[in-house]
This record gives C-alpha cells, structure tokens and sequence, in this order.
C-alpha cells in the first residue's frame, strides 16, 4: 500500500469575513443607520472646525519673535515657545552644561530598551547597565567626578518632569509589590502595617504628601541633616504612587485561581520562589492596564511639584505667560504643554496595548 502525501491548498475565505480597505471603512464607519449617522454628524463637525483650527496652529502662526508684538499674521504666536525653548527643557539649567542633559537622556533610552523589549541583542548586559544608570544619571545631572555641580533648585521644565516621572515609576512598581504581598501577609504586624500605609496615603491628595515630604520628613532626620527639596518631592510621589500600585497588584493576585497556589506548594516551591515563577508573572500580566494607567496619573500629577517650588514642565508654562514679553500667549503654552504630556501618555498607553498582545495567552477579552 502506497502513501501519498499531498498538500491541500489553502481555500480562500468565505465572502461575508473577507477585509480589504473599503471593507473595513464601511462596516466600521457605516455597518448601520445609527453608525452612519454618527459618522456624518463627526464629519460635518471636522469640516466646519478643522481648518480655522488648523489655520491658527500652523498657517497663520508666527514661529519666531522678541516679543507678542512680533506677531502680527493673527494666528498663533509660537514664537514664544521658541524663545523660551531651552527653558521649557531644562529650566534654568546652565547652558553650558545642556549636553549633560542630552547625554543622560540618551542614555535613559538605551537604558529602557532593554528593559521593555524582551528580544534585544546583549539583553543581559543591557539590564546590567540598566541597574547602574541612576547613578550615572545622578552624577551627569548634579555633578561630581570631576563634573561642576549643579544644584537641583536650578533644575526644571521637562527634565524635572521625566526624573519626576521615572523615578516615580521606577520605585512605585516594586514597592507596590511587596505593600501588595504585605496586605496578604497572613503575619498580622506585616499585615496591619501595610493596610495602614496603603490606607492613609489613598486617603489624602498628593498636594499634602508633598508638603509632608517637604515640611515634615525633615523633622524625622537626626539634627544637623539636610535633605535636597527635590529628593523629598521624588520620596513623597513614590510613597504616593506605590500605595495606588500596591491596590492594583493586589487585584491580580486575587484573580488568580487557587489551585495555581497549589500546584506551587505541590512542587514544594517555597513562598518566595512560587510568587516570583507562578504567581506575580501571571497577576502582574493581567493587570498591565492598571499598572500603566497608574504610570500615566502619576506622570501627569508631577506638575504639583510646583506646589513646593520646583518647575517643572507646567511651572515653566506658567512663568512664561507671566513674562512681560509673553502676556495673553496662555493659549499657545498651554497648547504646547499639553502636547508634551499627552506624547508621553500617549506612549506609554500604546506601548501597555503592545505588551497585552505581546504576552495574550487566552485570559484577554476582546
């Protein structure tokens, strides 16, 4: 008996789920009459508001200028932005000491690759430089080894809002995880002592654990020490951010079936070893969405750093509509403020939807 092997080719597929361009536009912009509707009422909106919009933003706009008076064409007056360019970067960093910054900026990318794409080249030695960039970015930013020092109080703008915002980020996420682990101590002083933390930090804004990091925390130190304002600002948004983390982590934990607990104590992993190989990959890859929407607020709640006297990002927006050159350009600020933190948020929210897809192993919902 002869076995033949031959090879079925693929069959093309059905009429009703065939896609292509215009497929797609009209089932999603017109598959009903209440889609249509909507889809219209949408366009009309965009063309009677779309180009005078537009006209003011990058037609009729003025990109270079002294002072408002030098805007005379009645769209927006970017010039303002470009005159203050540096400042809305760095603050009142010393210009001469800007590369710096660029240096330490480019090298907070190369530290990231490696720690959000899982397929790179040398991946271990990129986390290993990942693990000593803080230092190497605190020694570039503030001086030392041969660096002039440069004091954090003349920090500011966006590179104010990023160490804000990373090392938020940076801290908030695995102290999150232990507050998290902590509450579902079954040891009631680990217990007890998280549940209070996490609790007291939720019940009160941000604005007050600025001003505690600011005017009490150095109460707390021995007499005599003195700690930068800064480093209070980055203590208290860390505390603040790790206690919303620790309720988000917790939620994944607690949808993990019991039996995956089980089958960690039946493989005779200890507590330690069976959350670092079962448990937390599969809770913490459930609530990535939590996590990164997390990441986002506490980004954007770092413009309350302003509170207590650092400019950041928003602070430098609002010295710069102060300025007697600058008065009634609010708009254009604002506008452009708004579009730096919504890059960064916007990032971020997409780099969260590639990760889900990246690690779906059937528990997403569509």
């Amino acid at each position: 008996m002869t076995i033949t092997h031959e090879i079925i080719p693929q069959s093309p597929a059905p009429a009703n789920i065939r896609t292509n361009a215009f497929t797609v536009v009209r089932k999603r912009l017109f598959g009903s009459v209440g889609d249509t509707l909507i889809t219209l009422i949408i366009l009309a909106f965009l063309v009677k508001f779309l180009p005078p919009v537009l006209d003011w933003l990058f037609f009729s706009a003025d990109w270079v200028g002294q002072s408002r008076n030098d805007c005379t064409s009645g769209g927006a007056c970017w010039a303002v932005i470009s005159a203050r360019f540096r400042q809305f970067l760095i603050g009142f960093y010393p210009a001469e000491e800007a590369w710096r910054v660029l240096l330490a900026a480019v090298l907070l990318i190369l530290a990231l690759i490696p720690c959000l794409i899982e397929k790179v080249p040398y991946r271990r030695y990129g986390l290993a430089f990942a693990g000593f960039y803080p230092l190497i970015a605190a020694v570039l930013l503030a001086g030392g080894l041969g660096l002039e020092d440069v004091a954090t109080s003349r920090w500011g703008g966006l590179l104010l809002t990023l160490v804000c915002g990373v090392v938020g980020i940076a801290v908030s996420l695995p102290l999150g995880i232990l507050l998290a682990l902590g509450r579902r101590s079954t040891l009631p002083v680990i217990s007890t002592l998280c549940i209070l933390f996490i609790e007291f930090i939720r019940g009160v804004p941000l604005i007050t654990i600025l001003f505690m990091s600011s005017v009490m925390l150095p109460l707390f130190l021995p007499p005599g020490t003195t700690m930068d304002q800064m480093v209070r600002a980055l203590v208290g948004i860390s505390l603040f951010a790790s206690a919303y983390m620790a309720e988000v982590i917790r939620g994944g934990l607690q949808s993990i079936p019991k039996g995956q607990y089980e089958a960690a104590d039946a493989l005779g992993l200890s507590y330690w070893r069976s959350m670092r190989f079962i448990i937390l990959p599969q809770a913490l890859k459930i609530v990535i969405p939590g996590i990164v929407n997390t990441f986002i607020s506490l980004f954007k709640d770092t413009s309350l750093v302003l509170i207590i006297g650092l400019y950041d990002l928003l602070g430098i927006a609002n010295s710069s509509i102060t300025d007697a050159n600058w008065i009634g350009l609010s708009n254009e600020v604002y506008v452009f403020t708004a579009a730096i933190f919504w890059i960064f948020c916007f990032a971020m929210s997409r780099y969260s939807l590639w990760l889900e897809d990246r690690l779906h192993t059937g528990h997403k919902k569509r």
